[in-house]
């Protein structure tokens, strides 16, 4: 016979009726408040703790419902078990995890190639905490590169102007993170209805020697629109012919764009197959289909990354570099992504990436039918569809006001108005991804149909033009035009 176990000998010496965990309702800590300025003193059972912390959150809205984010909402079970399974494991300990480091570099590769990297230039990567570190990595790329070689001209670089990156006015906050960060000015395109992406007509005024470089968006946060990346390497490389002591590059910001256009237009040149295409981002938790918190940068050679950016650690018995700015982070996104680019292989990705985009491009097509929306995009490049009001619509309400009736039935779709020289423009976007199906879309269509005709058959409603405008798409940062600052939109005078 074998010997009782500890657990066993306990339970037989306690009372019948105490052999069963107290319900979780019934318990004292489910009595009280839970903690916010102070800990509570004692502890509290771990399932209880679990079951008061999930009822708290389950009052927020369904994040598969919450169309404003660009963030992934949905991986499968067994991405997010082995995710769940190396939490506990640091990034940026090579040394203690090289089989993770390994992971990390065979991303950095595989995402390279996507981007038509070429091997023997000898591509550089790293990932990043999302696409804004990864942003300013390469601004920083830009900037310490323009810093030599402006030196080298005999330009000053401490003294005069000071440098300045030129960019879309239909920036994401990150841009401008950066530029205020390191003391770069922002030289902003503006926008107009005949140009919602970067304009070519207009972008080469804003150089000057004092450009550490153009960033292009793959993407653009307000509409979804692609900059014209390949026209832009053609005005860049006959300026460069003009300028040979101080050549400008461009990093292309493809946070949106940069892991879902290599499989649904692979003919699109963007990337670095241009010649002046020098670095280029990515958000691993956009299209690369991975939770929150990954992102990726690749330089396409080591001539493209300064070395003041790169620092080395110990690595398998030799050196590894590293650039990233954050130093302690899990691991367990880049194990995820690995995953994700495993488990799907490029036709995978591509099967889900048109999927996708048939269902926004269902929705723009519902939207135009419906006769009071002007669609500024359709879904053209990525699943983006963003609209807004005919000048003669005839409707007595909002955007502003048809956002808070969706937010009703759990949607949220939010309104705002265009970056500078269009903010009078007010807009609504719906980002599809992965887990927005076909019959959600439906679902959406049905509910914005009910929700418009109770608006116009309402005695009463607010006109509302204001809003939330600095809430939702613009994810926890604001425009300098939604706080009121000024920035410089025209372009300045060139110098001689």
């Amino acid at each position: 016979m074998k010997e009782q176990t500890s657990t066993s000998k306990i339970l037989d010496s306690m009372d019948e009726g105490t052999k069963y965990s107290t319900p979780i309702f019934g318990s004292e800590a489910s009595d009280v408040a839970m903690p916010r300025l102070k800990m509570n003193d004692k502890p509290v059972e771990p399932r209880i703790t679990y079951e008061m912390i999930k009822e708290y959150l389950s009052i927020e809205g369904n994040a598969t419902q919450n169309l404003t984010t660009f963030c992934q909402t949905y991986m499968e079970p067994m991405a997010t078990k082995i995710m769940a399974e190396t939490m506990e494991k640091n990034a940026i300990d090579k040394d203690e995890y090289p089989m993770t480091a390994d992971l990390e570099n065979r991303c950095v590769a595989m995402i390279g190639n996507l981007w038509h990297a070429d091997p023997a230039e000898e591509p550089m990567g790293t990932s990043t905490v999302g696409s804004s570190e990864a942003c300013m990595l390469g601004g920083l790329g830009m900037l310490f590169r323009w810093k030599k070689l402006a030196k080298d001209a005999g330009i000053d670089i401490y003294t005069a102007q000071r440098p300045n990156l030129v960019i879309s006015a239909g920036y994401q906050v990150c841009w401008e993170k950066f530029c205020r960060y390191w003391d770069i000015e922002m030289r902003l395109v503006p926008l107009e209805k005949d140009h919602l992406s970067l304009n070519m007509d207009t972008v080469m005024d804003y150089v000057d020697d004092h450009t550490i470089g153009i960033a292009a968006i793959l993407g653009i946060t307000y509409t979804g629109k692609f900059d014209d990346v390949q026209k832009l390497d053609e005005l860049v490389e006959a300026y460069n012919q003009q300028h040979p002591k101080l050549p400008i590059r461009i990093h292309v910001d493809g946070a949106s764009g940069g892991m879902f256009a290599p499989f649904v237009e692979p003919d699109l040149v963007w990337d670095f197959q241009l010649k002046n295409v020098w670095s280029i981002n990515c958000s691993g938790h956009k299209y690369g289909l991975v939770y929150p918190g990954i992102g990726w940068v690749v330089w396409r050679s080591k001539e493209a990354l300064p070395e003041d950016l790169i620092f080395w650690v110990s690595y398998l018995g030799g050196e590894e570099a590293t650039m990233a700015i954050n130093f302690s982070r899990s691991a367990s996104q880049i194990v995820g992504q690995y995953y994700v680019l495993m488990r799907n292989g490029f036709e995978g990705f591509k099967e889900i990436q048109e999927r996708t985009l048939d269902v926004a491009r269902y929705l723009a097509a519902e939207l135009k039918e419906m006769g009071v929306f002007e669609i500024y995009e359709d879904a053209s490049h990525i699943p983006i569809v963003c609209w807004g009001l005919k000048d003669d619509a005839g409707v007595e309400w909002s955007l502003y006001d048809l956002s808070d009736r969706l937010r009703m039935s759990g949607w949220l779709v939010p309104a705002y108005p265009m970056p500078a020289d269009m903010q009078d423009t007010t807009v609504q976007r719906v980002v599809a991804r992965a887990d927005f199906s076909m019959q959600l879309a439906i679902k959406l269509v049905e509910d914005m149909k009910k929700e418009m005709d109770t608006l116009n058959k309402a005695k009463f409603v607010t006109g509302n033009t204001q809003g939330v405008i600095r809430t939702g798409f613009n994810h926890g940062g604001r425009s300098a035009v939604d706080k009121g600052e000024k920035v410089q939109t025209k372009a300045p005078t060139p110098q001689k």
